[in-house]
């Protein structure tokens, strides 16, 4: 079922309105831009064209393209890489077909998902996308990355979370739908970021407790104080900045925010789920994409999950499929996991 609002990119409105009220001038006019074509994007589903295609005859066979929008905004832009050709020598080129090969891999290895779609959707990203651009998004076909502003954020190429994140939401629109709204838009967010951390801890062979557990951690200039965009171990402490303020995220249902502001709080009440997450991986411990992970995919695929959910219709789910899955113990453990964030299963 098709998901029902807009994913305006990995960075919240409410950062970019830090930097326009708090950073340099070429902070501020970089985040306005940003933030200008945040409120004129729009879902944009279908295939990216100048692709070419390839026939699959492989289930979980890798098809990526990567384009070079120049600075402009126009998509997909100039096709520069292809499956199978060798690396370009432009980082940000080279690391995105670097970043959409690892989280295919991920979720081909791990889950036996073919794809976005599961049907074995070509993979397509453009690089260098307008002038100093503060955000990665996608789009419903493709991934669309800018170079950030260099004082605040790098290159959104860099950071394999954020890739995996927005390559989530692809997959959320093709399994649940998730309104991007309130809590089902906070689950949409959570979901991505468990994903997008999941793809980092495989591709480096964390366990739950060698990892950092950190959304963006490569993202942020030296510049800047903090450790990454958003902390899924403890919500809140990502970063305090001078420009940046301090992380917003509520870790427990005694500080779920009310607003109307993006779109109903949805990357802020976010950290909730995503600590829930946290706690479980730790309790049922080793690699966190082998229970939780897998926990959380199971609970994503049910179709007996509504797109208008909550916090609790989610967390209730997650239980009976951790039984189903693994047992009356990981079941305990996930079922405490959200009770420890303020969240009754029933």
């Amino acid at each position: 079922m098709p998901s029902q609002g807009l994913h305006p990119g990995f960075i919240p409105p409410y950062i970019l309105h830090r930097l326009i009220d708090h950073g340099s001038e070429w902070q501020r006019s970089r985040a306005l831009n940003t933030l200008s074509h945040v409120r004129q994007l729009l879902p944009n589903p279908g295939k990216p064209g100048q692709a070419p295609v390839v026939e699959k005859a492989v289930p979980g066979t890798l098809q990526r393209n990567v384009y070079d929008a120049h600075q402009l905004t126009v998509l997909p832009g100039a096709l520069v890489r292809v499956e199978g050709q060798r690396a370009s020598g432009d980082a940000a080129v080279d690391e995105a077909y670097d970043a959409l090969g690892a989280t295919h891999d991920f979720f081909w290895q791990v889950f036996g998902r073919d794809s976005i779609d599961n049907r074995g959707l070509p993979l397509a990203g453009t690089v260098h996308y307008g002038e100093g651009y503060d955000n990665a998004f996608w789009n419903g076909a493709q991934m669309v990355f800018g170079d950030g502003d260099g004082e605040v954020f790098q290159r959104f190429t860099r950071s394999l979370d954020v890739v995996a994140h927005e390559l989530t939401h692809g997959i959320i629109e093709s399994e649940a739908g998730l309104v991007y709204r309130n809590q089902s838009g906070a689950l949409n967010e959570s979901i991505s970021d468990v994903f997008g951390v999941l793809t980092r801890q495989y591709v480096l062979k964390h366990n739950a407790e060698t990892a950092d557990w950190l959304i963006g951690a490569d993202l942020l200039t030296d510049k800047v104080k903090g450790k990454g965009l958003r902390s899924m171990s403890h919500p809140g402490t990502a970063y305090d900045d001078p420009v940046l303020g301090k992380d917003p995220q509520p870790a427990h249902m005694r500080d779920f925010i009310v607003t109307q502001d993006d779109n109903g709080g949805v990357h802020l009440n976010s950290g909730i789920p995503n600590r829930a997450f946290y706690l479980a991986a730790m309790a049922l411990g080793g690699s966190a994409w082998e229970q939780a992970g897998q926990i959380w995919y199971d609970t994503l695929c049910d179709n007996k999950l509504d797109n208008d959910t909550d916090f609790q219709g989610f967390a209730t789910l997650t239980v009976e499929h951790a039984r189903e899955r693994f047992g009356a113990t990981q079941a305990a453990a996930v079922h405490k996991a959200w009770a420890g964030v303020g969240v009754d299963v029933t």
